[in-house]
This record gives structure tokens, sequence and C-alpha cells, in this order.
């Protein structure tokens, strides 16, 4: 499971203390608008699937992104991040992993 976390900053700018909202999300069970299959592919072909394929999603979907590449684990929440989508976290499976970026913009 993965534990999010939501800072809603107050209007008041005096107060000194950022209220705090916590979500969780099971991975496990998370149902994605579009799944992109890139077991088999090596660096960097899952992220350029990624790429491709978080445009088929709508503002606020989730894409699941299926790899066995190892890599790609670090390069997806990187990705994300620089591109301002939301990487929600990865989930191991049998000999692969599945990984869940939330698109943003």
């Amino acid at each position: 499971m993965l534990l999010l976390r939501e800072e809603n900053f107050p209007a008041n700018r005096q107060e000194h203390h950022a209220q705090e909202k916590t979500m969780t999300i099971d991975l496990t069970t998370l149902k994605a608008a579009a799944v992109v299959d890139a077991r088999g592919s090596a660096c960097p072909g899952p992220l350029m699937e990624a790429k491709k394929a978080i445009g088929r999603v709508k503002v606020g979907e989730v894409l699941e992104v299926l790899s066995n590449d190892s890599g790609t684990k670090n390069d997806m929440p990187l990705w994300a991040m620089k591109v301002g989508h939301e990487f929600l976290g990865s989930v191991a499976a049998e000999g692969y992993d599945r990984i869940f970026v939330r698109r943003k913009k």
C-alpha cells in the first residue's frame, strides 16, 4: 500500500502549520484507465511506451505500466515528477512490476 499526503495550506498566512490530509490507495486493486504491457522491453522501452500511452488517458485517470526491466521502477517516478504527473507507486507481481502513474495535466 502507498500512503499519500496532500497538504492544504491555510489562506491565512499567519498560521504556522499546514493542515494534513492522509489518503491510502491499495495499488493491488486499483483499476487503471489504460495498461501498457512493456514486459520484455529493455530500457528505455517501457518509459517510451508510457510517454505515448499517457496521452490516451484523461486527466485524473491512472496509467498502469507492466515491466520486467529493473530500471523502470527508478525511471518512472523521475519522469512523472519532471512532466507534472503523479507517481502512485509500484507493486511486485510474478516476474514483473506493476507501475502506476496518475495523469495530472
